[in-house]
């Protein structure tokens, strides 16, 4: 199950709905958005993986704070912390402002929402990313006696965790 296909199940689809009455979209536009912001949010991780320590930083940020209430409690994504959070996490992911609106003008002409709701949504979105991601190694480290995000990675014997994080990321947000 990817990443949208999780967000669309969580609490019997009441996330995309919350989202989609926050923004004042329909649930397909909705649906359409997270479609096209979640595969570059997922690029800015495997950029940051790829960086000396971006394991690690990974690591420490999915297992600080209580990122999983995004995804477990609707109402959690309509309070500041989300959006303070969100760009929070957008920054490192994707290293400026510019950036975000470069984001947001392509979303915007692939999905008629207009740029400037999109803008808004991008910190949500990230803390939703982040939060599946933490609720996934919560998932994954319960079931698993390597715990956590250790436990969902398949080593290649390559001796780097990097390319295997990436692979599960994929999975996880349908890439």
């Amino acid at each position: 199950m990817d990443l949208l296909d999780l967000l669309k199940t969580a609490n019997g689809g009441q996330k995309i709905e919350a989202l989609a009455n926050q923004f004042g979209l329909s649930q397909d536009q909705t649906g359409s958005v997270l479609g096209q912001l979640l595969p570059a949010l997922t690029q800015g991780m495997k950029n940051n993986l790829g960086q000396e320590g971006g394991l690690e930083s990974l690591l420490g940020a999915l297992s600080s704070g209580n990122h999983a209430h995004y995804v477990d409690e609707p109402e959690s994504l309509t309070q500041p912390e989300a959006v303070e959070e969100g760009n929070g996490i957008l920054g490192h992911l994707l290293g400026s402002k510019d950036v975000s609106r470069a984001l947001s003008n392509q979303v915007s002409g692939s999905t008629g929402v207009s740029d400037t709701l999109i803008k808004q949504m991008l910190p949500i979105v990230a803390s939703l990313a982040m939060g599946a991601l933490a609720k996934q190694q919560n998932t994954q480290q319960s079931a698993s006696p390597l715990g956590g995000l250790a436990g969902m990675l398949d080593f290649n014997r390559d001796g780097s965790a990097s390319d295997d994080v990436i692979g599960m990321m994929g999975k996880l947000f349908g890439r």
